[in-house]
């Protein structure tokens, strides 16, 4: 029934210029505004919704995106120097750096303005 719809999916923010100045400014990605929503123009052309919830917003409580990078040390240094801090999570060996090289490719999470957590992820 679906299978020809070029889902999206979406998610919510407590603050809309906050949410733009980051993912625009910091990210580097391309968005765009109609409506007091935002729309992230990723690679692949695969748009993500980004709507505001106010103070009913609630960050998610798993990775709603993940960037897949060709070196995410590189990744992690260049968003550091735009003044992004990694999350560090218990139970998890990760790096001085906040990456994490065991289990799997190597990872390093953050979050957006809003709380929601994202990750840089070496594929």
């Amino acid at each position: 029934m679906f299978g020809q719809t070029k889902a999206f999916s979406g998610f919510s923010v407590d603050d809309v210029p906050k949410a733009k100045a980051f993912y625009e400014g910091v990210l580097g990605l391309r968005v765009s505004e109609e409506n007091g929503m935002l729309t992230l123009h990723i690679a692949g052309e695969r748009d993500i919704l980004v709507y505001p919830k106010g103070e009913a917003h609630e960050p998610a409580g798993y990775t709603i995106l993940n960037f897949p990078v060709d070196d995410v040390d590189k990744a992690v240094g260049q968003l550091a120097g735009r003044g992004v801090e990694f999350a560090r999570y218990p139970g998890f060996e990760q790096e001085a750096n906040g990456v994490m090289r065991a289990g799997g490719p190597p990872i390093a999470w953050f979050t957006d303005p809003a709380g929601n957590v994202l990750s840089v992820i070496q594929i």
